[in-house]
């Protein structure tokens, strides 16, 4: 019996109520001595490395780089090397875009492309608003093809979703993204025999988008990852017996939430919003994920001041949190991004836990360092979600 299993036996429904705080690739490694949790200002977060208990956490395993998608899925109790998920269905399902059985979709990013090299895989994180007019560009020129039908939704800054819409297409397809800057574009490849349909339909679009984009000076170019068709996956009602909520701003991890039986609401682009809304809906969920993402995109930037500044920033509003008097509060991350390496990483995720059934360690500090001497130790991501059901008296005794 898994966990999956075993979860549908043990949980029971109660009123106490869990906030999970995912600060999006918080963990880093030494710059000058430090990571950037270590340099930042972090007063309230320290506060309740004082109250609760400590501990670092694996996405996957010791030594892999997760994606997005599978360190979320590993925090959601979700064993991430079972349910493989491209990121394009999450994406689309958080933009709203309709993905019906049989339809393909991808993220997008938009890049720059000179003398047949990607110089900018983010095209300097265009404005939305430039990226919506570039989605408009694609679309009008695209718009007389009906088989296959490709359709372009904006999102936020540089990125996008694509659908494809015809018969017989698979999502066995490797990533059209070089993945690093100063490469050329790279097409996508079959994985499997059922995907040279959707191989072909996949290349001729990127193709094509180049010469849509060709005067435009910054985003001329198309990067697609994540393909994927609509998953089967159970929902967390069901494992869990939850009422969750997820409270996100960009449509990735708000699509998450939604495949996994999240309800989700409209969230400004402001960190104050993401507190606004969980503040407004709190009466109505026992089970709340807020996802702060600014430390994560300045990461991947390289920006170590950036993001020391963010975890500041988030730190700030941790008294909000506090106030609201939930059973048990989690502050972790899903996967480290060390600005050093411009990227996601292998290095664990330090993870906390308050509530009033856990016995506080001596971790004086919230930081990698400090929370690896915690008594939680090392583990893997997937045990926090039955720590926070356990903590929260969501759990049955298991045998006699």
């Amino acid at each position: 019996m898994n966990w999956e299993e075993l979860s549908k036996e043990l949980t029971i429904q109660t009123d106490s109520k869990i906030v999970l705080l995912v600060i999006d690739g918080l963990g880093g490694i030494p710059v000058r001595g430090k990571t950037e949790l270590e340099a930042a200002e972090t007063r309230n977060l320290d506060r309740l490395a004082l109250q609760g208990t400590c501990g670092l956490t694996d996405p996957v395993l010791m030594g892999i780089t997760p994606g997005s998608g599978p360190a979320h899925l590993g925090l959601f109790g979700y064993d991430p090397l079972r349910h493989v998920l491209g990121r394009g269905i999450l994406e689309a399902l958080g933009s709203d875009v309709e993905v019906k059985e049989g339809d393909l979709v991808a993220r997008g990013n938009f890049a720059t492309l000179k003398d047949g090299l990607i110089t900018d895989r983010r095209a300097g994180r265009i404005p939305t608003s430039e990226c919506e007019r570039l989605c408009g560009l694609l679309n009008a020129a695209l718009a007389g093809r009906k088989d296959p039908e490709i359709t372009v939704f904006a999102g936020k800054e540089h990125r996008f979703v694509v659908r494809f819409r015809t018969s017989g297409l698979a999502d066995a397809l490797t990533d059209a993204d070089p993945q690093k800057d100063g490469k050329p574009p790279i097409p996508t490849a079959p994985l499997a025999p059922e995907a040279a349909k959707a191989s072909a339909v996949v290349n001729a679009f990127l193709t094509d988008a180049i010469q849509i984009l060709k005067a435009e000076p910054v985003a001329n170019a198309a990067l697609l990852r994540g393909f994927s068709v609509h998953p089967s996956i159970p929902r967390m009602p069901d494992l869990y017996k939850l009422r969750p909520a997820g409270i996100a701003s960009y449509p990735m991890y708000k699509g998450l939430a939604k495949l996994l039986g999240m309800t989700t609401y409209k969230v400004g682009p402001e960190t104050a919003d993401l507190f606004d809304t969980l503040e407004a809906h709190f009466a109505e969920h026992d089970f709340f994920y807020v996802h702060y993402k600014k430390t994560d995109a300045a990461g991947e930037d390289g920006n170590y001041a950036a993001k020391v500044a963010a975890i500041e920033e988030i730190d700030a509003f941790i008294p909000r949190l506090e106030a609201l008097k939930p059973d048990v509060l989690v502050v972790t991350a899903d996967h480290s991004t060390p600005a050093a390496l411009h990227g996601h990483s292998w290095h664990p995720n330090p993870f906390l836990l308050v509530s009033p059934t856990a016995l506080p360690d001596e971790t004086g500090v919230f930081t990698e360092r400090a929370c690896g001497g915690g008594l939680l130790g090392r583990f893997p991501s997937v045990n926090a979600m039955p720590l926070m059901l356990a903590h929260a008296g969501k759990l049955k005794k298991y045998g006699a």
